[in-house]
């Protein structure tokens, strides 16, 4: 039988500490984003003494003489393109300013979501292949899975702010935008605010029906051994996977890819896929270890935790050839459209978007490799924070 975990005293302590020096972080960024064309031209002007953006602001640093305008790539993260789209230089620093408090809570957002959409798609998975050994975590998954209703309401709180036009983080949803881009324009049929959230609430109601009618299902195994509540969520969950594939990959091309929608890459919904993966395990594999450590989960042995250290191990690797593919074939080809997206950030974030390989491949690669690694708990544990770490960036990249 399993018994009701409750947080301490301590820890409760802790969140909500943590809870509200974030809630003043984010207030203080956007008392300090500026609320009009004046005051982000008064910010840019008050660092134009010390720093490399030139006389008039970012206009005249070393991306070409009159701002990013004349500049050769992309600006990826507000998606403009000096080929494509004539745009007032001014009102492009303001949206640059003025998004990012909103970058700042859409980015982990984001991610814990996607941890608990990547637990979802682990627990679906060892249900429909009737594994054995991880029925010892199938609340452990569910709780976890919990998550995931909030999680996605807070995204789209902040995708509807962004279609009210409170934010620019996606250029199409801006009119003026898309009638000067015929590039967005080519993309209306799919890139349309009604169209655009049909789409979420299709994807999160999949999810969530799946989670809640699994999670009944399960707490009825508890005092009910019929054999069809096995079979039940062996096919539900089957389903559900097929539905899982097709909605994960329509939600990175959505909620990601379109900030910058004159790039595309046909392998970007498996690589979002792997990255919430191997997150999600890794936080199973965390919380797992510390419940051990509180006397509970009293089924779970050394060979649960080599099992959660073995599929952190293989999602990082399968991550890695996923980036890898990614990014060669884009730069082999040397498409301007598509080595963009590696162009700005390996000259903007460079030590950012190398170091987050090193943190979710060498690392884990070398220390996992190791056998008796994945049985140590403390090991597990660092290289899962590692993991966590790395990924974040992965997605702040």
């Amino acid at each position: 039988m399993y018994k009701d975990y409750k947080f301490s005293n301590q820890i409760k302590v802790l969140s909500i500490s943590l809870t509200l020096i974030g809630l003043l972080g984010i207030l203080y960024g956007f008392y300090a984003a500026p609320s009009t064309v004046e005051e982000a031209k008064e910010i840019v002007a008050s660092m134009s003494h010390d720093s490399d953006y030139g006389g008039s602001g970012y206009g005249e640093s070393d991306h070409g003489g009159s701002g990013y305008g004349e500049s050769d790539h992309v600006d990826s993260e507000y998606g403009y393109e000096s080929s494509g789209y004539e745009y007032d230089h001014d009102k492009h620093v303001f949206n640059q300013l003025h998004n990012k408090p909103w970058a700042a809570i859409y980015v982990p957002a984001l991610f814990f979501m996607m941890i608990s959409l990547g637990v979802l798609a682990f627990y679906a998975i060892q249900r429909a292949s009737q594994a054995g050994w991880s029925i010892v975590l199938y609340r452990l998954m569910e709780g976890v899975t919990g998550y995931l209703l909030p999680g996605s309401i807070f995204v789209i709180i902040i995708l509807v702010f962004s279609a009210l036009k409170f934010n620019h983080l996606f250029i199409w949803m801006d009119p003026e935008v898309v009638a000067d881009d015929e590039i967005i324009r080519n993309k209306v049929g799919y890139l349309n605010i009604p169209f655009f959230f049909i789409r979420a609430i299709i994807y999160i109601s999949g999810w969530v029906l799946y989670r809640n009618i699994s999670r009944k299902l399960s707490l009825e195994q508890d005092t009910n051994n019929n054999i069809s509540i096995h079979k039940k969520l062996f096919k539900f969950s089957a389903a559900f996977l097929v539905f899982f594939l097709v909605s994960e990959s329509m939600m990175s091309w959505d909620w990601i890819m379109s900030i910058d929608p004159h790039w595309f890459s046909t392998l970007f919904g498996w690589y979002v896929f792997a990255g919430m993966f191997v997150s999600g395990i890794t936080t199973l594999a965390i919380i797992t270890i510390y419940l051990k450590s509180q006397n509970y989960l009293g089924f779970v042995n050394d060979s649960h935790i080599h099992d959660l250290a073995k599929f952190m191990f293989g999602v990082s690797v399968f991550w890695a050839y996923l980036w890898f593919s990614q990014f060669m074939l884009i730069w082999y080809s040397n498409i301007p459209e598509e080595v963009t997206y590696f162009i700005t950030r390996i000259e903007d974030y460079n030590l950012l978007f190398f170091g987050m390989v090193v943190l979710n491949l060498i690392f884990p690669l070398i220390v996992l490799m190791n056998s008796d690694f994945k049985k140590t708990n403390f090991i597990v544990i660092l290289t899962g924070i590692v993991i966590i770490i790395g990924h974040y960036l992965d997605v702040y990249n």
